[in-house]
């Protein structure tokens, strides 16, 4: 195909506004694609190699520009380029407002006959490739060349289209959902086996490729491949009521304040063939890969994430986890985590000022076998199985009580908190769905008077363990509504100080229940405000978790009913 036909399908989509028309003409672009469709399912997007590749152009702005100039004639020149853009606010305007054609030099490949017309769509995909793998001495004038050849055979929307792939500007209306139904409609196959292919692929291209050659059979035999990362699943906010509302129990993880890795090893090497895509020209194997959430290759960053991995993994494997930073095992913030990230040079030194340590918590692929379709429960099994340390603990609980412990213990631990994950959930690449839950910090908190209180059970038999909370019921203080009681978020250590504390306030005791004098304010959190028969103020917390002891504050200044009414109004 011709680059001017895509260049013209992408001029009309750009023009179209409802989803279902963009879609049906990206339809009849893949329909009419020949032996261009694995490029085209990625230029239509704006991308020049797959989603799952971490290669990249390498092309700044400013020498895109300079072949843009140099393209256009002597008397223009990159400053005039970047005046003009700053002007109309798009590259492509830009570069199709000039007359390219007939310019002569290294890169005017073809002979520079004239522009339009004779460029194709595979020509720009090679010449694109090989700006890609330019490097060392003297690879940006490469680059720079190599686009001026093809700035100087294109013609006005021929340079729009090229000038916005090369800088990722595509912006006409085509996302992955559209490729998706475009690939589903234009080769008759089911939209589930597309959209699975794409989950174990993450290559919109070869999917739209299979599709076409392979039919349904072909998209549903696809799997996942050691080496090559896939998108990984997403968490949504929400709290422990949505959890347990939905769910038969909830699985429970400490949420760490790191960064997410995807992990690929295979004792035996993993399978480099695709090399040209991934800039990886190692002379031998690589057992282990390390990918950022983000898909980049960061296996070099990270030198004691893989001896970790090929210390401790005993099977070809793909793993999602989380690096964190430590000092003496304790967790530090997430900022020094990205030091490491980041780092190209002086690695070693790098290790020695930032230590990682690695948690993985799930297990995509086990020794020859995808897990995707797997309940978590036993995706985790199999991650202890093949990985005999860093692995993270999973807890599986419906009772909120627990839960809110387990989040307690978290956070004096220094991590960030909880996630909540069903347990009878698949592993969704890249799906942002319902199944797992970053727990939401508290939105509000009240200060509230304790009033009444509960001996413990167990090894908790001599400490008040349950406290029965009360608002302020008038401005004088003198009258106080019960609303819930609080149990979780206290550690052992915590209920004994509150024990001593809250024990010369005590009135009467009956059994386990015990009386006490409005003295003590309480901050507790709360996931909602119900109304509920159960306690005086006609109002009930839902959740409610033990913040602190405000000793600054007296039973007078505690949060009023009302207050607690105007919250539970604005929910």
């Amino acid at each position: 195909m011709n680059f001017g036909e895509f260049a013209d399908t992408a001029a009309e989509i750009e023009e179209l506004s409802a989803d279902t028309e963009i879609a049906e003409r990206v339809t009849t672009l893949f329909e009419q694609a020949d032996s261009d469709l694995l490029v085209l399912a990625r230029f239509v997007q704006g991308r020049v190699f797959p989603a799952w590749s971490s290669r990249t152009l390498d092309i700044g702005p400013n020498y895109c520009y300079e072949a843009i100039a140099r393209a256009a004639g002597t008397n223009v020149s990159a400053d005039d380029v970047e005046e003009k853009l700053a002007e109309v606010g798009d590259i492509g305007e830009v570069a199709a407002s000039y007359d390219f054609g007939g310019q002569q030099g290294l890169g005017a490949f073809g002979g520079g006959s004239g522009a339009g017309g004779d460029l194709t769509v595979a020509e720009v995909a090679d010449e694109l490739d090989a700006l890609a793998d330019a490097e060392g001495s003297g690879s940006q004038d490469k680059k720079i060349d190599i686009l001026f050849g093809l700035f100087n055979r294109a013609d006005g929307d021929e340079a729009r289209y090229l000038a916005r792939l090369v800088l990722s500007e595509m912006r006409i209306g085509v996302g992955e959902g559209t490729v998706r139904d475009a690939t589903a409609q234009a080769f008759d196959v089911p939209v589930e086996s597309v959209e699975r292919a794409l989950q174990v692929s993450n290559d919109y291209g070869e999917v739209a490729r299979v599709a076409r050659d392979e039919g349904e059979d072909g998209l549903d035999s696809m799997d996942l491949e050691l080496g090559r990362p896939v998108q990984a699943m997403l968490a949504q906010a929400g709290t422990v009521g949505d959890a347990l509302d939905d769910w038969d129990g909830a699985a429970v993880e400490i949420k760490y304040d790191g960064a997410r890795v995807q992990i690929h090893h295979d004792p035996a090497g993993l399978d480099w063939a695709a090399s040209d895509e991934t800039g990886a020209n190692d002379s031998e194997p690589r057992e282990t890969a390390v990918f950022s959430r983000n898909m980049e290759d960061v296996t070099d960053a990270l030198p004691e994430v893989v001896e970790h991995v090929e210390q401790h993994l005993n099977a070809p494997a793909i793993l999602d986890g989380e690096v964190v930073a430590t000092d003496d095992g304790n967790p530090l913030p997430f900022q020094e985590v990205l030091r490491r990230f980041r780092r190209k040079h002086d690695v070693e030194r790098a290790r020695e000022e930032v230590e990682l340590d690695l948690f993985a918590f799930d297990c995509l692929h086990a020794d020859g076998r995808d897990l995707l379709r797997t309940p978590l429960p036993e995706r985790h099994e199999r991650l202890e199985d093949v990985l005999d340390a860093g692995v993270s603990e999973l807890q599986i609980s419906d009772d909120p009580e627990e839960i809110a412990d387990i989040e307690t213990q978290a956070l004096e631990s220094g991590h960030e908190g909880i996630m909540l994950k069903n347990p009878d959930s698949d592993y969704s690449p890249g799906r942002r769905g319902k199944n797992w839950l970053k727990r939401k910090p508290d939105v509000e908190t009240l200060d509230l008077v304790v009033t009444g209180a509960e001996w413990g059970e167990g090894r908790r038999a001599s400490f008040l363990g349950t406290f029965l909370l009360s608002a302020r019921a008038d401005d004088a203080g003198d009258e106080f509504e019960t609303l819930g009681k609080v149990a979780t978020g206290i550690t052992d250590e915590k209920l004994a100080d509150l024990t001593d504390l809250l024990e010369p306030h005590v009135r009467t005791e009956d059994g386990q229940q015990v009386e006490i004098a409005p003295e003590v304010v309480f901050e507790v959190g709360y996931e909602e405000i119900q109304e509920s028969p159960t306690y005086s103020s006609g109002y009930a917390l839902r959740f409610p978790r033990f913040v602190s002891v405000r000793d600054d504050k007296t039973p007078e200044s505690a949060d009023s009913l009302e207050r607690v009414e105007r919250l539970a109004d604005e929910q």
